[in-house]
This record gives structure tokens, C-alpha cells and sequence, in this order.
């Protein structure tokens, strides 16, 4: 019995993290005096999406939300005044980012709903225009500025088998350590 039921949680599991079948493409800016909202492009050209931060007026840069289609998520920090550690939740699911050594943005453990964990960090150490997965087990994900020295415009490389959620903490993380907080 105890078999089924746990075959039965590996396959909706599985079907919760390849329902999102569209590839992340790129994120750019909104405006170009503001990291606050961002433009998501995905590999279907009219679907378009948006990240922004939640309290805009408010100056919090710890809540976030997402929206590609339907699909929508919230992203924020775990704990209050700490920025290495956050969570995405979105599509029932919730994933978390720590980073690996404190005060230190370079270098992250993603944990997925799935059970697996992965790290994602800057490709550079002292540059952080180019971010990518550490590991091939689970695809390949890589993020990098279309234009060297502006932040504010950047190109994904989307070969993950991963839930939409797993995907943004990946593209949250880049933006947030790697774009002035204006």
C-alpha cells in the first residue's frame, strides 16, 4: 500500500514540474531608470510576462511577484532584514534558495519541490553579468546581460526540466544580486 501511494506523489510530482513546458527566453527592464518591474520573454512570442516588486512605494525590495499567463507566484525573503535566503511560491509548489556561504551573493543551493538540490553562481567571482547551473543532472540553465556593463537587459538559456517557480527563483536571484536596488 505504502508503495502506491508513494508512486502515486512521484508521478504528480513530476507532472506539477513539467506542466510549464515553455522555455524562458530573456528579461529586460520596464523603464530604463528602474529595476523595480521587468519583462519576461518566453519561446512563445505573445506570451509575454512580468516580474515586479510588490511594494513598489514602499521601498521593500524583500517581496516580489511574477506573472506569465496564468500562471502567477509570489517571491520573497524567508525572514525579515536577511536577503540569503529566500522562497518562491507558485502553482502549489514552493522552492528555496540559501546562499551557500553568508553574505556572500555568488554562490547558491536551490532546493526543488522535487527533493533534488542544485547550485546556481556568478560564472565570474568578481563579475556578476553571467550566472549558470553548476550541474547537468537536471539540464542547463544560464543567464548572462545582453549588453557587458547593462543590467538592465538579459538573455536566458532555457534547457531545464523544471516547474515555472524553480525557474524564476533562478532568474530572481541573478537580478537581485546583480542590479541596483532603484
Amino acid at each position: 500500500m505504502n508503495k502506491k501511494i508513494f508512486g502515486l506523489l512521484l508521478v504528480l510530482q513530476l507532472g506539477w514540474s513539467c506542466a510549464w513546458s515553455q522555455q524562458l527566453t530573456g528579461i529586460a527592464t520596464q523603464w530604463s531608470d528602474s529595476f523595480a518591474e521587468w519583462i519576461i520573454f518566453t519561446d512563445v512570442e505573445e506570451e509575454r510576462g512580468e516580474l515586479r516588486l510588490r511594494w513598489n512605494s514602499q521601498g521593500d525590495w524583500t517581496q516580489w511577484e511574477y506573472r506569465i499567463g496564468e500562471w502567477t507566484g509570489l517571491i520573497k525573503a524567508k525572514w525579515p532584514n536577511r536577503v540569503d535566503e529566500w522562497e518562491v511560491r507558485g502553482e502549489n509548489v514552493i522552492v528555496d534558495a540559501r546562499a551557500i556561504w553568508r553574505d556572500d551573493p555568488r554562490e547558491w543551493r536551490v532546493s526543488s519541490p522535487a527533493g533534488y538540490q542544485y547550485k546556481w553562481r556568478s560564472r565570474y567571482g568578481n563579475i556578476s553579468e553571467e550566472w549558470l547551473m553548476d550541474t547537468d543532472n537536471y539540464g542547463h540553465f544560464e543567464m548572462y546581460t545582453a549588453y557587458e556593463g547593462d543590467p538592465r537587459e538579459w538573455v536566458i538559456i532555457d534547457e531545464l526540466a523544471a516547474s515555472l517557480p524553480e525557474r524564476m527563483m533562478l532568474v530572481f536571484l541573478t537580478l537581485i544580486n546583480s542590479t541596483p536596488k532603484q
